[in-house]
């Protein structure tokens, strides 16, 4: 494989806004994630040569695929893309081996097929499965027979789009992992489309967030779940307690704020509610209504040996057991409209009970303060 990073800027007004720039390292996931109609599909067109932006540059290692300034369009076939679909996009009167043969025609044959052979195996396809034709294998097989011969002639770049999406979910956690074990040893630079978060954290090195054709925010998967940029960036990315309140400005603590949480509607809004001590970057003025954010490691029930937790008194109204987690939600008792929202795993789960009251701590060190606006 070619070891080179992936670095792209592109820019596109017509027929849909597109406004997407990443670097994605050799070994490393990139993945971009979104509703559909967010602009995601269409970068992985422009990736692959399938489809020309107005101004940009894309560059594979020391390879300029594309440059406007320079005038530089290097078109898909002499492109070395990889490219999986959600559909497997298999030739139905090929068995498996001979499908991914296709993507090898500049072999002499007898080469073609021990290629293939090996790809297969490399995707822990066994000898049996090789040599059956798609409608007998199953949907995750089919894909590990497309995901083989997108490989197999060694592209510089791997664009998936959306292609766990077909299979369901056990199927689905063995090719994760079969994507986590192979991409390092793969040496190029792999993105992924996708509007699941979670697949997109599980996997990708760093995340692209897009929405209306323009990214939002861009970097590790830690750091945008625990700071995202906005509300917008929050709701996308599926951050069940976001919450409102009013940055009242610096507190007497060097570093830290003070918040007042506030409801999620007007009716809701008290003037005098809680005051919370959270982290200050320096960003927001006083005053300004805000959105923040805390995730699930950030709240406790029952107790906490957390010294900078704020407590409050709560009322359990929901407790949804789905299996290996529970999903809780909680009233705050002297706070109408104030919903926490906790999963939970593991033997304290068991405990909890739907109209049972419970002390509830925050961790005011977790908590992320956001602009209101999008």
């Amino acid at each position: 494989m070619s070891n080179a990073s992936l670095i792209f800027n592109i820019h596109q007004s017509l027929p849909m806004k597109l406004e997407c720039a990443a670097n994605c390292d050799a070994g490393d996931l990139l993945a971009i994630v979104g509703t559909s109609g967010a602009g995601k599909t269409s970068v992985l067109r422009v990736l692959a040569g399938l489809m020309k932006p107005e101004s940009g540059r894309i560059q594979v290692g020391n390879e300029v695929w594309f440059d406007s300034q320079e005038h530089i369009f290097v078109p898909a076939r002499d492109r070395h893309v990889g490219m999986v679909f959600q559909n497997y996009a298999l030739m139905p009167h090929l068995d498996a081996i001979h499908n991914v043969a296709l993507s090898l025609m500049h072999l002499p044959k007898h080469e073609r097929l021990i290629k293939a052979q090996q790809w297969l195996n490399h995707v822990q396809l066994s000898s049996d499965q090789q040599v059956r034709h798609p409608h007998q294998l199953s949907g995750g097989q089919q894909q590990r027979v497309a995901i083989a011969r997108a490989l197999a002639r060694e592209p510089k770049l791997l664009l998936l789009d959306e292609p766990f999406s077909a299979v369901d979910q056990m199927t689905r956690q063995d090719l994760y992992q079969l994507m986590i074990d192979m991409r390092k040893s793969l040496g190029i630079p792999i993105v992924l489309v996708t509007h699941d978060l979670r697949e997109a954290s599980l996997m990708a090195d760093q995340l692209v967030v897009m929405d209306d054709g323009v990214v939002l925010q861009a970097g590790s998967p830690g750091i945008i779940h625990g700071s995202p940029r906005n509300a917008r960036v929050a709701d996308l990315l599926g951050i069940q307690n976001r919450f409102q309140g009013e940055w009242l400005g610096p507190s007497s603590t060097p570093g830290y704020g003070s918040l007042r949480w506030i409801g999620m509607s007007s009716t809701d809004a008290q003037p005098d509610g809680p005051i919370l001590t959270v982290r200050d970057k320096g960003k927001i003025k006083a005053g300004q209504q805000v959105n923040w954010v805390i995730p699930g490691d950030g709240i406790e029930l029952w107790h906490s040996e957390n010294l900078n937790a704020a407590q409050f008194q709560a009322t359990v109204i929901q407790a949804q057991d789905l299996g290996e987690i529970t999903m809780a939600k909680l009233s705050c008792s002297d706070l109408p409209g104030y919903i926490v929202n906790v999963t939970m795993t593991g033997k304290k789960r068991g405990r909890i009970k739907e109209g049972e009251s419970l002390p509830i701590f925050l961790d005011q060190n977790l908590i992320h303060v956001m602009p209101f606006k999008y």
